[in-house]
């Protein structure tokens, strides 16, 4: 059952499948060539303002031309967008998996690799500048694990009426997010919320109920945060105004791959970030300096490793917006070490609920934006 919100944005949806489909049919009557037009999505083309709190994607375009040569990718851009129109009309959704099989049925149109239909997919969703939910699509990941002070009121199905679920009362295991998150609602007397990067540290953390003991909640990413996961901590944050604070592993692939996509977003997403990032989160999770104050037990870094931060440093517009991250990653490449979450385990099992997590939350100068 669609609420009044789902229902507006179906009509946004279907409008503007129908102007593309319109004005390229019109361009073929005139006996010219159609053409699609969308935003070329990656770091080189968003900017970066600490105000606005997430990448914004900048003007450059790309165009995709009915030729000899681009008729397969026109025609699975059209075929996609039909599927799309279905999926919405009929109130149904499709795994990004399931769409990619459906286009077996699409003759020399269908694709080769799931790849390529995820890439068409987020081309026209960049293109109609709305999220893949809204046009019928889903992921095949959950969107994350929570457990904690909050209540969160979904609908039945069937009669659309509210249903409380208290996160509290999942016993040993935790409340799943679900693949769309827009008709959430919640209510919680927690102080923050702490999002954590690896399920093996959530469960620890929900073992001993540390949720409990510092009135916070919970919220396991599961690596990158999936777009469920984004936007179910935005909204909640900015529902119950709470801080939003992120625990990762002390290396490069969480600090700008994991922390930074939930902070700003990404280059690829960067048509939607505005409403799936979190610009109030602060990283307090495993830092270079950490290392050295905690002695603990490190990796040594990989060329990969310090690809990926010299990247950074050279490209990514968070990362030269903010000196203390450009001073964390410049300590971490001397020190050519990385180091887990579960290296805190050095101390004692418990050590990140009874020394290390208190002793962050309190500090906030070892706290990176």
């Amino acid at each position: 059952m669609a609420t009044k919100k789902e229902e507006t944005a179906n009509k946004y949806v279907l409008g503007k499948i129908k102007d593309i489909a319109q004005r390229m049919y019109g361009t073929i009557r005139l006996q010219k060539k159609p053409e699609i037009e969308m935003p070329i999505r990656a770091l080189s083309n968003v900017s970066y303002d600490d105000k606005e709190g997430y990448f914004k994607l900048l003007k450059s375009v790309k165009s995709r031309t009915l030729t000899a040569s681009t008729i397969k990718t026109f025609a699975q851009t059209l075929r996609m967008m039909e599927l799309s129109k279905q999926l919405v009309e009929t109130d149904d959704i499709a795994t990004k998996r399931e769409a990619y099989y459906v286009s077996k049925n699409w003759g020399d149109a269908r694709f080769r690799e799931q790849p390529e239909s995820d890439t068409v997919m987020d081309d026209i969703e960049a293109m109609m500048g709305v999220n893949r939910e809204q046009i019928g699509f889903i992921p095949e990941e959950k969107g994350g694990a929570v457990a904690g002070e909050l209540v969160v009121i979904d609908q039945d199905a069937d009669t659309g009426k509210d249903l409380e679920i208290d996160c509290t009362k999942f016993g040993s295991g935790a409340y799943s997010i679900p693949s769309s998150v827009e008709h959430l609602r919640f209510k919680t007397k927690a102080k923050f919320i702490l999002a954590i990067e690896t399920s093996g540290m959530f469960e620890r953390l929900n073992k001993h109920n540390y949720w409990k003991k510092a009135n916070c909640i919970l919220i396991a990413m599961g690596g990158v945060p999936t777009r469920a996961c984004r936007r179910f901590i935005r909204k909640l944050a900015d529902e119950q105004k709470l801080p939003v604070y992120v625990f990762c592993d002390g290396d490069f692939y969480g600090y700008f791959n994991i922390h930074r996509t939930l902070k700003v977003g990404s280059g690829n997403a960067a048509h939607i970030n505005e409403f799936f990032c979190v610009p109030q989160a602060q990283y307090i999770g495993i830092t270079p300096q950490d290392i050295i104050d905690y002695q603990l037990p490190t990796h040594p870094l990989k060329d990969v490793d310090i690809k990926r931060a010299k990247d950074a440093l050279k490209n990514d517009p968070f990362v030269q917006h903010y000196k203390a991250w450009q001073n964390a990653a410049e300590q971490q490449i001397k020190m050519k070490a990385r180091a887990e979450q579960q290296a805190l385990a050095k101390h004692g099992l418990n050590f990140v609920i009874d020394k290390y997590l208190p002793e962050k939350l309190k500090n906030r100068k070892t706290w990176l934006p």
